[in-house]
């Protein structure tokens, strides 16, 4: 039975504030003077005024001190100017989310908050954020660090990490950065989303916040608890920052799913399996940043991230198989299998960097090391499960959420016995180090301001997966030393005594997952699957050495960046490859190096209009799962990664203009073009040399250009000079319109063929509105996203009828804030109101892949902020 949230956990939670003015200690100490109106609005200062303006400083001496009073901004206004000033003072195209804006709106995690920006998209796991894709890019060809250091990803087949391991509390800011300059590194074709942490110079003083509250899932019936801590101040006269964060946060969730998988044939449907999904997420994460400036020409600084991501999952499931496909309506034979799947995965991630920045007249200096690891384990996973039995005159209702035609046989547990299981064990790992040294001295040449920067950067990147796979079926356990009866290999035995709690038809008994676990717990290794269990086990090691130059030309309104970058990639993967169950190790290696020019310009056109336009190059190696060094031929059938894939290569266009609107509002248009080279795809080179005699030989291939293209539209404003009550108003919307073409190919007959396909994941539409108001007592806000179809997965290389598309989305979250006190806040949230379905299709709507429904979900809290 479903329950409503617990007031004594809600009681509990705001009881617990109270306790907060005792942590705070101290009223905060009073805050430097506040920065010049051009530095507030984001405005250009000439690069000479500004620099003959810090030279007098130094000069003129020490001004009084002044006793000022603590002013501390928060809401969406503030938190829109925040953003809007960083994005103003960029060079480049860059987005912003500030974290007031990431508490203002309905999000989870760094990935929720994201796909608010222009050109940037989610990819959801049971509904929720986890991976993120810029202008049509899928996440591996996206880069994330965290503080500067490259996050690794826990995934074992990925280069991109997952975001939903990032709790939102922890965040300072999130920047997506979408056109690179030589100085940051270029393994990006959409963008670098940048992670950074809070510092204690980012506040006027001591800073306090204690947020706690709960979760609360409608289609699952859960409450679970959530919460966060921070505290930053500044010590030995102000020279020595400290900051510490902590959050948890946990979800108990369901959806409900059916999915053919794509099995039409003809307009027939061959198999279709109905899934109840019950999960719980819980987070923990720490961040502990440390920073000392003991004058104006040094600093120091230590930035430290941790997070545990427990994803724990159990899925009861029936699949219906006819003996052939049939067509809406008709009857047939079929084999029912029910199943039940129970995984715990946990995900840790974590990263340090230290470093130091000097300065001394002309001259400045930057050193920095880093390190970054993540894992996943899965220590004990039941994978698949069935227990099957034979029906006759069976069909289905619709071919767009198809369910089973009545029949009480479905759900008599005596018509089902066990018949297989598969048992996996895996870890993950991906650890990420760095060093790097850069060197600028500045110029006057003829009254233009030269910057000459260069640096060297060294990485080291090793990717690692182990993986154990066991299979126990019921001809195994029927004989010796086993000897089970039929009788006790009978569903009945391996139930819960309670039903699925399914919404769309009756789905029979539920399954016990740990009663099916001992039928083979204690013999476990006389199943494992030798060729499954070695084939995916790999070592791949990346060594990458980079350096540039750059030149920074300033005068006036205009400024010029110019320069190079060199990269050079060594790799090595060492595997097994598996012939007709024959095991022996593989190891392969290659090299590549590149090298990078770009050319950005920003002008100021206007005191508020900026134009910027950019040429640059990206260079990104294909994922992990593509260059996996793993081989498994079966009789004339073989699948195979591809490590010698070359690296995919983009050249970037970018233009276009942006204009503030006063200090709370900004517009922008800008226009892109990037041409892919060696585009990386799944294909068939069964017949090929090598391959002859094959039917199918599934691998990996550098296709030829890809080109992707777009505009993106922004607006934002905070209506804060209308007269009350429209004052409070705060408006924003954007779109993303884009364009892609890809060619793919496989052979047919030994004959290599052709056709063009948009780029997976890449939607020709995605919009964000938003509708804001706030004062000081009360806000609230309602937030849009949209996004139009997209490419999932090719089906079949030659064949698009086959492909696999993802229909429109249009997910609305609200959210709204109470002033209870002053500094205490009680926040409202509300996600996907709509309860929009996630549906996958192949060829026409019509025919499903996947449909599934997740409801809405809320979130209650108070936060307490004392400055």
């Amino acid at each position: 039975m479903r329950t409503p949230p617990r007031p004594t956990l809600l009681a509990l939670c705001l009881s617990s504030l109270w306790i907060a003015p005792v942590l705070a200690g101290q009223a905060a100490p009073a805050p430097a003077p506040a920065a010049s109106a051009s530095a507030a609005t984001g405005a250009a200062v000439p690069g000479a005024a500004a620099k003959d303006a810090a030279a007098a400083g130094t000069v003129a001496g020490t001004p009084t001190p002044q006793k000022l009073d603590t002013v501390v901004t928060t809401g969406q206004a503030a938190a829109l100017r925040s953003a809007l000033d960083k994005q103003t003072a960029a060079t480049g195209i860059v987005n912003v989310v500030h974290a007031d804006g990431i508490g203002q709106l309905p999000d989870n995690n760094a990935a929720e908050a994201l796909a608010r920006l222009p050109g940037v998209s989610v990819e959801r796991d049971q509904g929720e954020g986890r991976f993120i894709r810029v202008r049509g890019l899928g996440p591996d060809y996206n880069t994330v660090t965290i503080n500067g250091a490259v996050a690794p990803a826990s995934q074992s087949d990925r280069r991109a990490p997952g975001l939903d391991l990032i709790p939102a509390g922890l965040i300072r800011s999130l920047e997506v950065n979408k056109t690179l300059t030589p100085d940051q590194d270029a393994n990006s074709l959409g963008g670098t989303v940048t992670v950074r942490t809070l510092s204690a110079f980012d506040q006027p003083g001591r800073l306090f916040t204690l947020d706690a509250g709960l979760n609360h899932d409608a289609n699952a019936g859960q409450t679970r608890p959530r919460g966060s801590v921070a505290f930053a101040d500044r010590f030995g006269g102000g020279t020595l920052g400290l900051v510490v964060a902590l959050s948890a946060d946990q979800r108990r969730f369901a959806s409900d799913n059916v999915e053919t998988g794509g099995d039409w044939s003809d307009g027939q449907l061959g198999s279709f399996e109905l899934r109840r999904y019950e999960i719980t997420r819980e987070r923990l994460g720490a961040a502990l940043n440390l920073d000392f400036r003991p004058d104006t020409g040094r600093s120091f600084y230590l930035r430290s991230f941790s997070s545990r991501f427990t994803d724990e999952e159990n899925r009861q499931s029936m699949k219906v198989a006819f003996a052939a496909p049939l067509a809406p309506g008709a009857l047939g034979n079929a084999t029912i299998s029910r199943g039940v799947k129970q995984r715990r995965e946990i995900n840790k991630s974590s990263a340090v960097v230290l470093g130091t920045e000097w300065t001394q007249g002309v001259w400045k200096a930057w050193a920095e090391v880093g390190a970054g690891r993540a894992s996943e384990d899965k220590p004990d996973t039941l994978s698949s499960s069935a227990f099957t039995a034979d029906v006759k005159g069976l069909g289905y209702t619709s071919t767009v959420r198809p369910m089973p035609t009545a029949l009480a046989s479905l759900n008599d547990a005596g018509n089902f016995s066990f018949n297989k299981a598969k048992m996996e064990q895996s870890h993950a790992s991906d650890r990420v180090r760095h060093a790097k040294v850069d060197l600028q001295r500045e110029f006057d040449v003829a009254g233009w301001d030269l910057d000459l920067k260069a640096g060297l950067k060294a990485t080291r990147r090793d990717k690692d997966n182990e993986q154990e796979v066991f299979a126990p079926t019921a001809k195994l356990l029927k004989k010796a030393p086993y000897n089970l009866s039929s009788a006790q290999l009978k569903l009945g035995n391996f139930l819960t005594g309670g039903t699925v709690d399914y919404p769309w038809t009756s789905f029979g008994p539920a399954m016990d997952p740990g009663t099916l676990r001992k039928l083979y717990a204690t013999s476990l290794p006389d199943f494992r699957d030798a060729v499954d269990s070695e084939v995916n086990d790999y070592a791949m090691r990346e060594r990458t050495d980079a350096g540039y130059l750059q030149g920074t030309l300033e005068q006036g309104g205009t400024q010029w960046i110019a320069g190079v970058r060199g990269e050079r990639v060594r790799f090595q993967a060492d595997g097994m490859s598996s012939v007709d169950d024959t095991l022996s190790p593989t190891t392969l290696r290659n090299s590549t190096h590149r090298w990078l020019p770009a050319l950005l310009l920003r002008q100021q056109l206007a005191a508020e209009t900026t134009l910027r336009a950019a040429i640059t190059h990206t260079l990104v190696r294909p994922s992990f799962d593509q260059l996996s060094p793993g081989l498994t031929v079966d009789g004339d059938e073989a699948t195979l990664g591809n490590p010698q894939l070359r690296p995919l290569r983009s050249r970037n266009l970018d233009l276009g203009v942006e204009r503030r609107l006063g200090r709370d509002g900004a517009v922008s248009a800008y226009v892109f073009h990037k041409k892919i080279h060696d585009f990386a795809f799944q294909t068939d080179i069964a017949g090929t040399p090598g391959w002859e005699g094959f039917s199918h030989v599934q691998t990996y291939a550098n296709g030829g250009a890809a080109t992707v293209r777009g505009l993106e539209l922004s607006w934002s404003q905070a209506l804060s000079t209308l007269p009350a009550p429209w004052n409070g108003l705060v408006l924003g919307a954007n779109g993303s319109f884009v364009r892609s073409r890809a060619s793919i190919g496989a052979y047919d007959g030994g004959v290599y063929q052709s056709r063009r396909i948009s780029l997976p994941s890449q939607s020709d539409r995605s919009i964000n509105l938003s509708l804001g108001w706030e004062s000081a007592a009360f806000a609230a806000r309602l937030a849009l996203n949209h996004k139009s179809p997209y490419l999932l997965e090719v089906g079949d290389v030659l064949n698009a009828a086959q492909d696999r598309r993802v229909d429109t989305q249009n997910q609305l979250d609200a959210s709204m804030r109470i002033r209870l006190l002053k500094g205490l806040d009680l926040n409202l949230e509300a996600l996907n109101l709509s309860n929009e379905r996630y549906y996958v299709y192949q060829g026409d709507k019509a025919h499903n892949v996947q449909y599934e429904r997740y409801g809405r979900a809320y979130k209650v809290s108070v936060k307490l902020a004392m400055f």
